[in-house]
């Protein structure tokens, strides 16, 4: 039982994650506050898009624990959470392994081919 709601869980993450990344918008605000901690009006600042609009794009980030959200004085501020982003590579190795293999038996294949011709 604990296997299963890991799982549940874990793939509720990763929806989150993927469907966080599936905007451009988001995933440029992402890549500004990986490079440094920002206030949420410097972010802002980037885009031809309200406040609300930011506002929302960090509340999805947020949710999915892209980011981190802190308050310094009057400013909230916003950083990356990379472990989140690690646990996404993660789950993607797993497939670039796959595929590697696959692409490997093709190559291989192809090479046998070749060679009887």
């Amino acid at each position: 039982m604990v296997t299963f709601n890991y799982m549940v869980e874990y793939t509720l993450q990763l929806d989150n994650i993927f469907g966080s990344l599936a905007d451009a918008t988001r995933r440029d605000i992402l890549k500004q506050v990986s490079k440094k901690q920002l206030s949420v009006g410097e972010i802002a600042k980037h885009y031809k898009l309200t406040f609300a609009a930011i506002s929302k794009h960090l509340q999805v980030l947020q949710k999915a624990k892209l980011i981190v959200k802190h308050r310094q004085g009057k400013k909230q501020m916003v950083k990356s959470s990379p472990t989140t982003l690690r646990n996404a590579a993660d789950y993607l190795q797993h497939y670039e392994a796959i595929w590697n293999q696959r692409f490997d038996r093709l190559d291989k294949l192809l090479q046998e081919e070749k060679i009887n011709k």
